[in-house]
């Protein structure tokens, strides 16, 4: 048994590189199927460029990370000289106020940009990845196909003998076969590029909104509007002062 499936797997491997040498080489048709093949291109662009989004909005997390520690431990030091500092005493008190007030604002942008950083990921290394995993596969099954297509053209231009007649028969079985299996990956993706379409709007049009409101209530020093579009999109920050990783080591 064991030597029958190593039997099958060598001519399968000899027939799919012998049939993509051919089609390299332009010797060999293959089947295109235009419209499916122009989404499966548009994904890989769209993936490589959602890959680019992810890279710089987690380099913002960690400069975000870097300026609240900064806040925070400038506002410790204005609040110690406050109190050492009685001809100071006041000015330095705001100051460590408003640091204070920076950080926190700070610590919840970090944890609106921590949310758009973790549905990306998602998007991209788990939806998408799943999507262009049936995308290979079907790839290796129109192979597969052209391969076993090829081989029955080939037989079928040759000799009809007893000998010839039945290894035509195995091959049109064989081509059946693999035609069946490139049929059904063929309708897979299409139904699984249209549903990431779908899945990929609803997603991104609840993460933009989430990015520029708090993006722009941040920068605009609105803590209230910062805070009501943590409450929107259901965002908890983490406890202050418990003891859990950063928004950073969490990436």
């Amino acid at each position: 048994e064991k030597f029958d499936i190593v039997k099958k797997w060598g001519i399968n491997t000899y027939k799919c590189t012998k049939q993509l040498l051919s089609e390299r080489f332009g010797r060999g048709s293959r089947t295109v199927d235009l419209e499916l093949e122009t989404q499966i291109e548009l994904l890989r662009e769209t993936k490589r460029k959602y890959e680019s989004v992810l890279h710089l909005a987690r380099a913002l997390t960690a400069h975000l990370y870097s300026l609240v520690q900064t806040q925070h431990a400038l506002g410790d030091a204005f609040a110690d000289l406050s109190q050492k500092s009685p001809e100071l005493q006041e000015e330095f008190g705001y100051n460590a106020e408003t640091q204070k007030l920076l950080c926190k604002n700070g610590e919840t942008l970090l944890g609106a940009v921590n949310f758009f950083v973790s549905s990306i990921n998602t998007l991209v290394n788990k939806t998408m990845e799943d999507t262009l995993m049936t995308v290979k596969q079907y790839e290796t099954a129109r192979l597969e196909y052209d391969a076993y297509r090829t081989d029955l053209e080939e037989l079928s231009m040759g000799p009809r003998d007893a000998s010839a007649v039945s290894r035509l028969d195995a091959a049109q079985s064989q081509f059946q076969s693999h035609k069946d299996k490139y049929e059904k990956l063929r309708a897979d993706v299409a139904i699984k590029l249209k549903f990431l379409e779908e899945n990929k709007i609803k997603v991104m049009h609840k993460q933009l909104l989430l990015f520029h409101n708090a993006i722009s209530a941040y920068f605009a020093g609105n803590q209230q509007q910062l805070e009501q579009t943590l409450k929107q999109f259901n965002i908890k920050l983490k406890t202050p002062g418990a003891e859990k990783p950063s928004w950073l080591e969490e990436q």
